[in-house]
C-alpha cells in the first residue's frame, strides 16, 4: 500500500466522519467498485462480499440484466408519481403477486415503509373487519425484532440502544418471545388484530425458530381471527433456499413484506402483499408514496425477480448454503470455545462468538484485511449473507480465511492463558 492510496483511503473516511452523522460505524474498508460477488476498494485490493448489502444485493453487484432493464428505462421516464398510470407498474405487480400468491401488492421504497403499510393496513382491517374499537388495536411482535427505524417501529424495539430518546413512542404492541407459543397465547387479547413476525430474525443474530412454531403460529391465528404478518425484507426472494422463508412450515401468512432484494442491488423497492380481503381497506387517498411503485423502481424489481426465477437463484441459494453451513460447522468445531454456535437457512448464517474470548467487531475487521467482507450485530454474532450468485469456489476461500482468522485468535487466547505474553505484530518485529 503506497502513501497516495493510504492518503485517498482516510480521505474518504475522513470526509464522512467530517460530514455524515454519526449514526454508523462502518467497517474501515472504501469500496470504489463492484461486480457480482466481488468488491474492489479504491486500493485496487479484492473482496469477497459475504453481505450482500443485508440481502439487498441478492442478484450480484450490478447484474447485466437488472443494469441493462434500469437504463432502457432510464431513457423513457423515471418518476411521474402514482397521480397518473405508467407501463411498468402493472406487469411488475402482477408478477410479483403471481410468484407470491397473493391477490394483490402495495409498492413503496424501504422496508420499513412497507412495515409501515402493514401496521397501518392491520389496524384498518382490526376496526373495519373485526369490530375492534377505534384507537384499540393492538399488534404482537416478538422480542428480538428488527422491522426497520421510524418512530413507531423502534417504538415496539425490545433494544435499548434502538429506543433511547427517541420517545413518546405509539402504544398498541405487546411482545412475545420469538418462536414461542405460550408466549403468543399470554400477550393476546380481544383487541390483538394481528402479529408480526419475521421468520428468521437477522438482526437478532440470525435466529431460526424452533421447528413446528410457525405452523402452529398460522393455526393459531386462524383460529382467533388475527391476521399473521411476516416480514421478509431480509429472508424473502430466496434467501434461505425457497422464494419465501414461510414456505420451509408449508403456510401461508395473511399478508407479507418484501423489499432489498426486490430493488436488484440497484434500488430501494419495497412492497406489502395481501389478499383482497385484507387489502381493500385502503380506499383512495388513504395511503401512498410519492416514488413508491415509480417506472423506474417498477421496472428494476420486474427484472430482478425475473432473473432470480430465469437463474434458478432460489434452488442455488439452497445448494450453496447447505454447503456454506457445513464448511462454517467445520471452523466452528476447530475453533471452539470461540465460536459457540453456527446457524442459518440458506445463504444466511450467524456465527455466535464467545464475548469472552473476543468480540465479532474485532473478527470482522481482521477478516476484513484478508479480503472477506462480513458484519457483526450486537457484538456477538458475525453475519454471512452473500449474493445467491456466489460460487463454491468463493465459499471456499471465504471459509479460509475465517478460519485463519479465529484460529489464530485461538492461538492467541491459548498462549494468554498459559501464561505466554502475545506481543503485537510490530513489537515481535522489533
Amino acid at each position: 500500500m503506497d502513501a497516495t492510496n493510504t492518503a485517498t483511503t482516510q480521505t474518504f473516511i475522513g470526509k464522512e466522519a467530517r460530514y455524515g452523522a454519526r449514526n454508523y460505524r462502518p467497517v474501515p474498508v472504501v469500496v470504489d467498485h463492484a461486480r457480482d460477488c466481488l468488491v474492489w476498494d479504491v486500493e485496487g485490493r479484492e473482496y469477497i462480499d459475504m453481505m450482500s448489502a443485508y440481502s439487498a444485493v441478492s442478484h450480484g453487484h450490478l447484474h447485466p440484466r437488472v443494469v441493462a432493464a434500469a437504463q432502457r428505462q432510464l431513457e423513457r421516464v423515471a418518476v411521474t408519481s402514482r397521480a397518473y398510470h405508467g407501463t411498468t407498474l402493472g406487469p411488475f405487480l402482477e408478477k410479483l403477486c403471481a410468484l407470491a400468491g397473493f391477490d394483490r401488492a402495495l409498492p413503496m421504497n424501504t422496508g420499513a415503509e412497507a412495515v409501515e403499510t402493514a401496521i397501518k393496513c392491520a389496524r384498518r382491517w382490526g376496526y373495519r373487519v373485526k369490530g375492534i374499537a377505534d384507537g384499540q388495536a393492538e399488534i404482537l411482535v416478538a422480542r428480538g425484532n428488527f422491522h426497520g427505524r421510524t418512530t413507531t417501529i423502534v417504538g415496539f424495539s425490545s433494544e435499548a440502544d434502538y429506543r433511547a430518546g427517541f420517545g413518546p413512542f405509539a402504544p398498541g404492541f405487546a411482545h412475545f418471545d420469538f418462536g414461542d407459543m405460550a408466549s403468543v397465547r399470554a400477550a393476546t387479547h380481544a383487541n390483538t388484530c394481528a402479529v408480526l413476525v419475521e421468520p428468521i430474525q437477522g438482526e437478532a443474530g440470525v435466529i431460526v425458530p424452533p421447528p413446528g412454531f410457525f405452523t402452529e403460529l398460522r393455526e393459531w391465528c386462524s383460529r382467533n381471527d388475527i391476521l399473521l404478518i411476516v416480514d421478509e425484507v431480509q429472508a424473502g426472494l430466496g434467501r434461505t433456499g425457497r422464494w419465501f422463508a414461510f414456505e420451509h412450515e408449508g403456510i401461508r401468512p395473511d399478508a407479507l413484506i418484501l423489499g432489498k432484494a426486490l430493488g436488484g442491488g440497484l434500488l430501494p423497492v419495497s412492497a406489502f402483499l395481501a389478499d383482497d380481503r385484507v387489502m381493500d381497506v385502503f380506499n383512495p387517498g388513504s395511503h401512498g408514496s410519492t416514488f413508491g411503485g415509480n417506472a423506474l423502481a417498477a421496472a428494476v424489481g420486474l427484472e430482478a425477480l425475473q432473473v432470480i426465477e430465469d437463474e434458478d437463484l432460489v434452488a442455488r441459494s439452497a445448494a450453496q448454503g447447505a454447503y456454506l453451513l457445513a464448511r462454517l460447522r467445520e471452523v466452528m468445531a476447530a475453533a471452539r470455545p470461540l465460536i459457540r454456535d453456527v446457524r442459518g437457512r440458506g445463504l444466511w448464517a450467524g456465527v455466535d462468538i464467545d464475548p469472552a474470548h473476543a468480540t465479532a467487531r474485532e473478527l470482522v475487521e481482521q477478516l476484513a484485511t484478508q479480503g472477506v467482507l462480513s458484519k457483526e450485530t450486537h457484538e456477538t454474532v458475525i453475519r454471512f449473507a452473500p449474493p445467491l450468485t456466489i460460487t463454491r469456489d468463493l465459499i471456499d476461500r471465504a471459509v479460509a480465511a475465517f478460519r485463519r482468522v479465529v484460529l489464530d485468535k485461538r492461538k492467541e487466547l491459548r498462549l494468554g492463558s498459559a501464561g505466554v505474553a502475545v506481543m503485537a505484530p510490530d513489537e515481535a518485529m522489533a
